[in-house]
C-alpha cells in the first residue's frame, strides 16, 4: 500500500473542484462547505497513516498540518470575496495573518487557528466591506456540517483584543504595535510577545510586504533586558493564576518547567536581542530559534539541544493524548473526558527529566528575575 504523502500546493488545487461545472445548481454554498471538509479531512487521514507509521519527524508533521491551513484559508479567502455582493475592486487588498500555532507553523491535529485581519485600502467603504469579508471567511472555516468542521478559530489577538474591531487597517494596526514598542510596560508584554509568531498567510502581496516591514522594525527596537524579562515573568505569573493545576498530573503545556515556558523563553530571546542580531525575527519556530540563540552565544549550546529534545517530546506528547481523547480528525468533540479536552496531563515522573532541563535554560535565560 502506498503511503506516501504529498502535501497539496498551489491556490488550485480544491478551487478546480470547488468551482467545476458540474457543480450544484442549487445549495452550492453548503455543497462547497462539504467538499472543503471532505479535502481537509481526508489530508488529515494520509498525514495521520505517514505519522503512525513513525514516517514524519514532529517538525516536518507540522509543516505539513500547517501548509494544510494555509491552504484552506487561502480557498476560504477567494471564496469569501467571490462571494460578496458589495465589493469594489476585483481583488481585495486584504491579509490573513497568523499567530501562535499557526504563525509559528507548529499546528496539531485539532490545533485552533489564531488569525487577524489586515486590509490596505483608501475606499471610504473599506472598513465595512472588509469587515463582511473577515465574518464571511470565518462563517466557511468554523461551521459543524453533516461532513464535520474545519478548523476552530481565534480571533482575540487583535488590537483591543475580543472587544476591538474585527479587521484593521495596516496603517492603524502598525500604529498600536509602535506605540507599544516604545511606551513598554507588563501589560502589554503579551502584545510583542505575540508578535514574535505572526506572519502572512495569505491574501495580498503588498500588504504582507508592509506588515512584514512593521513586524521586524517593532521587534528589533532595542529593549531594557532587566525591564523585559520582568514584564514577562508578570505575565507568567497571570498565565499560571489563570490556570490552576490541583492535581498530582504535569500540565504539559500550562505547568512550569512545559510548553509555555519554553515559548517565552524563546520569546525573550527574540524581543530581547533581535536589536542585534535580526535574524531572529524570522518565522522558523521554536526549535530552530532555539538552535539560532546557541549559535548565537545567547545561551548554552548543551543545554539548549536538550530542550529542544523535551520540546519535541512534549508536542509529541500533546499530540498523541490530544489525538486519544480530544476530538476526532473531523472535528468532533468528544465526550469522555472534559478535563482532558481543555488541559494535555500525564503522570507527573513521565516527563520529568524534559521539564528539569527547561527549568535550567529558564534559570539561564531569567536569572535573579525569576
Amino acid at each position: 500500500k502506498n503511503t506516501n504523502y504529498n502535501p497539496p500546493r498551489g491556490k488550485t488545487t480544491g478551487n478546480r473542484k470547488l468551482n467545476h461545472a458540474d457543480n450544484p445548481k442549487i445549495d452550492i454554498f453548503e455543497w462547497q462547505m462539504d467538499l472543503l471538509r471532505h479535502f481537509q479531512h481526508a489530508q488529515l487521514f494520509q498525514l495521520l497513516v505517514r505519522d503512525l507509521e513513525g514516517a514524519l519527524l514532529l517538525e516536518t508533521l507540522s509543516d505539513h498540518l500547517t501548509e494544510l491551513a494555509d491552504l484552506v484559508l487561502d480557498t476560504a479567502l477567494s471564496l469569501a470575496w467571490s462571494g460578496l455582493k458589495q465589493k469594489h475592486r476585483d481583488t481585495p487588498a486584504f491579509a490573513i495573518i497568523g499567530y501562535e500555532k499557526l504563525g509559528g507553523k507548529e499546528l496539531g491535529y485539532v490545533s485552533d487557528l489564531d488569525i487577524v485581519f489586515l486590509y490596505n485600502d483608501d475606499d471610504p467603504n473599506a472598513a465595512e466591506i472588509y469587515t463582511k469579508l473577515g465574518q464571511s471567511i470565518n462563517a466557511w472555516l468554523t461551521p459543524q456540517t453533516s461532513a464535520g468542521s474545519l478548523y476552530e478559530t481565534d480571533l482575540r489577538l487583535r488590537p483591543n483584543g475580543a472587544s476591538g474591531l474585527l479587521v484593521h487597517a495596516m496603517k492603524a494596526f502598525a500604529q498600536y504595535q509602535r506605540k507599544q514598542a516604545w511606551a513598554w510596560a507588563w501589560a502589554w508584554a503579551w502584545e510583542h510577545q505575540a508578535l514574535t509568531r505572526a506572519r502572512f498567510v495569505t491574501g495580498n502581496q503588498h500588504v504582507a510586504d508592509i506588515f512584514e516591514q512593521s513586524r521586524k522594525e517593532i521587534l528589533c527596537q532595542p529593549r531594557n533586558l532587566i525591564e523585559l524579562k520582568q514584564d514577562i515573568l508578570m505575565m507568567r505569573e497571570k498565565m499560571l493564576d489563570a490556570h490552576p493545576n490541583s492535581t498530582t498530573l504535569f500540565d504539559i503545556k500550562h505547568d512550569r518547567g512545559g510548553i509555555i515556558d519554553v515559548e517565552f523563553m524563546v520569546q525573550c530571546l527574540v524581543l530581547g536581542h533581535a536589536c542585534n542580531h535580526p535574524q531572529l525575527t524570522g518565522n522558523i519556530g521554536n526549535i530552530a530559534l532555539l538552535k539560532l540563540a546557541a549559535e548565537l552565544g545567547l545561551i548554552n549550546r548543551d543545554t539548549t539541544k536538550k530542550v529542544r529534545m523535551a520540546y519535541r517530546e512534549f508536542r509529541r506528547t500533546q499530540h498523541r493524548l490530544r489525538l486519544n481523547s480530544e476530538t476526532d480528525l473531523t472535528g468532533t468533540p468528544s465526550v469522555e473526558d472534559p478535563v482532558q479536552q481543555q488541559y494535555t496531563r500525564v503522570k507527573a515522573n513521565d516527563l520529568n527529566n524534559a521539564r528539569i532541563v527547561v527549568l535550567q535554560l529558564w534559570q539561564e535565560v531569567f536569572g535573579n528575575y525569576n
